[in-house]
């Protein structure tokens, strides 16, 4: 662990937060490969399913590429809560358990066990959490399309013609304002999502602490939460290029790095713990 200045929390009920390094990143980065290594293929299939389903985007909207870019984006908006069984594996391998399918399958159907009502914020929490950034995510497709359907010079079908008469144009600020609305959005999105799902993963949290806390860690670290956006952007940007086989890899490395960074910026003991205790089989349940 790196020598941390711990940040009083603003409130009681949210988890002390700390100051790090700014290369912290890096070391997040390192431990995320070495999980992956040591899931070996239940973690793989993670990248796996991922880089199909960006397959799949782009069989449906290759020739309409503001509606590629924009599902793009709102895909990659949803990648901390489709991350959460990565998460999951990596608490397994951090508590010295076995990190298998069955903590994936565990960990997906947990928030149908582990809470008091059925009413209960604790209950869908992390539904709550997967349903805003998909309304997010949509609401990014929607304003990606219609900004460059409407301001682009020419009809937009291809990458080429994105590159020539949006990217390359030479009069005009349709790319710069593209991308100045991407951040807007980007910026928001990932201070709320930093440590947030794996928080909720992890304690027992509502949404509202879990995403305020994600807020705090970030504003705590600005240089290397700024540093971790590159890398997140830099790899993933390296994954698409690659005709998406790169995903495979980065994906799970960027999940796995996603949870020691919440290791490092939350003190995860200052939060009651949820349960983690596997699923036993009914007839060894307490009557």
């Amino acid at each position: 662990m790196p020598t941390a200045k711990p940040v009083p929390p603003s409130h009681a009920s949210l988890g002390t937060v700390r100051t790090l390094p700014i290369a912290r990143p890096l070391h997040w980065l390192a431990l995320g490969w070495q999980d992956m290594r040591r899931c070996g293929g239940i973690s793989v299939v993670h990248g796996l399913a991922l880089a199909l389903f960006g397959a799949v985007l782009l069989t449906v909207a290759h020739h309409r590429f503001w509606l590629l870019a924009g599902a793009f984006s709102g895909f990659l908006l949803m990648a901390p809560v489709l991350a959460t069984s990565l998460y999951a594996l990596s608490r397994a391998l951090m508590l010295g358990e076995p990190a298998n399918a069955r903590v994936v399958v565990h960990t997906w159907l947990a928030w149908q066990r582990e809470h008091g009502s059925k009413w209960s914020n604790d209950y869908w929490c992390m539904v709550q959490f997967g349903a805003l950034l998909a309304l997010a995510g949509t609401g990014w497709v929607i304003t990606s399309a219609a900004l460059i359907t409407l301001l682009a010079p020419v009809p937009i079908t291809t990458p080429l013609e994105f590159a020539r008469h949006v990217v390359l144009a030479k009069q005009g600020w349709l790319f710069e304002l593209w991308l100045a609305m991407g951040g807007v959005l980007a910026a928001p999105v990932f201070a709320s999502t930093a440590v947030a799902m794996p928080l909720l993963l992890d304690r027992r949290v509502t949404l509202l602490q879990a995403v305020l806390t994600s807020w705090r860690a970030v504003l705590a670290n600005p240089l290397p939460m700024a540093l971790w956006a590159t890398v997140i952007m830099v790899l993933t940007l390296i994954g698409l290029l690659s005709g998406l086989l790169g995903l495979i890899v980065v994906m799970p490395v960027l999940g796995h790095a996603s949870w020691h960074a919440y290791c490092d910026l939350v003190d995860r003991a200052s939060l009651p713990q949820r349960d983690t205790a596997p699923i036993a089989p009914k007839a060894s349940e307490p009557s």
